[in-house]
């Protein structure tokens, strides 16, 4: 039987879901052309080491402890996958959770285009998260 082929996406997906961010710099493309919103911030990069100090400073900021990831279901748009991840976590003031949405492009096997989308940290109440 043939393995099964992973896509850059899905493996950069992956990476994010394991906090593995050194893997998925090694899924871009040298020349990323990167992007991303956050509530109070736009962020860019073009190049794999800047994506992953963006994907460093939302993961492992020191305000807020990430206690795990969960995918959102991908879909395609065209040539475009479109793929997400959900974010529980603790902070000072008590559970959050926030949503990051994300369209990607791949050529040769490497993500070549990204751009993000996140909902910033919401409270969740008391307990651990949902």
């Amino acid at each position: 039987m043939a393995a099964v082929s992973v896509s850059a996406t899905d493996g950069f997906t992956d990476a994010i879901l394991a906090s593995d961010f050194s893997r998925a710099r090694g899924l871009l493309h040298p020349d990323i052309d990167f992007r991303a919103m956050t509530p109070n911030r736009v962020w860019e990069a073009s190049d794999p080491n800047g994506v992953e100090e963006v994907l460093r400073a939302w993961f492992e900021h020191p305000e807020r402890a990430v206690e795990r990831v969960e995918p959102v279901a991908p879909t395609s748009v065209a040539d475009t996958r479109h793929v997400g991840w959900r974010v529980y976590g603790r902070r000072a003031e008590g559970l959050f959770v926030y949503e990051q949405q994300a369209y990607v492009r791949e050529d040769d096997g490497l993500v070549v285009w990204l751009r993000v989308m996140c909902s910033g940290p919401r409270p969740l109440g008391s307990g651990s998260p949902a």
